[in-house]
């Protein structure tokens, strides 16, 4: 028997072989660029909804460092993102976890003015019932907007709460325990912001600063 042919025919396999390999390689490589990408356009957009038109000409995205208190922010590591305009401070942005939702951890976007109030808040991730708890997000119901423009000094530390707390806040339908929640975790990303002060914008190792077209 031959061995051209069977040799051949291997070569001709493994060809086939490594060519399949390095396609699938380069279709995955571009598909997770493609991935990363969008995510980044969502996160985007979802930072600039909460930051108030004109406040702001820098690329909170790139200018970002991470803190450590759990205590108030519910995870290990919690990212703040820096707002400016002209180089002076006009916000930050947190994305505080709230540990004890009904069905789990919520993520949130909290961002906070420069004079302690929230300029608005977003939910990055649940896992609460849909039709009850899940009404924290924007597309559901407009209870997360009922956050904006709120303080410390507004309400009182009292109205910090679901009504049925005694608080301001609005509970949902057979739905307390997730509102009650978020309420205590925006009021934590508050104080924990007030604690801070003009500490979380000090300069950082290769942060992005610069503001939007300079350079």
């Amino acid at each position: 028997m031959k061995k051209a042919p069977i040799i051949l025919a291997a070569v001709v396999l493994s060809a086939f072989s490594v060519t399949g390999v390095a396609l699938v390689a380069v279709t995955h490589h571009l598909m997770d660029g493609r991935i990363a990408e969008n995510q980044r356009i969502a996160m985007q957009s979802k930072l600039e909804s909460i930051i108030p038109d004109g406040q702001f000409d820098n690329e909170p995205l790139e200018d970002l460092i991470q803190v450590s208190a759990r205590d108030l922010l519910g995870a290990e590591n919690t990212r703040v993102y820096r707002v400016r305009k002209a180089g002076e401070p006009t916000a930050v942005i947190l994305d505080p976890v709230v540990p004890d939702g009904y069905a789990g951890p919520i993520q949130l976007l909290v961002s906070v003015l420069r004079d302690g109030s929230v300029g608005g808040v977003r939910v990055l991730y649940h896992h609460e019932t849909p039709g009850l708890g899940d009404k924290i997000e924007e597309r559901k119901s407009d209870w997360v907007l009922s956050f904006d423009g709120k303080s410390l000094s507004n309400p009182t530390p009292e109205g910090w709460a679901v009504k049925r707390d005694g608080g301001e806040f609005d509970q949902f339908t057979g739905a307390t325990i997730t509102p009650r929640a978020i309420v205590q975790a925006v009021k934590n990303t508050l104080i924990y912001v007030q604690q801070q002060g003009e500490t979380l914008f000090e300069p950082a190792e290769g942060v992005t600063t610069a503001a939007k077209g300079a350079g």
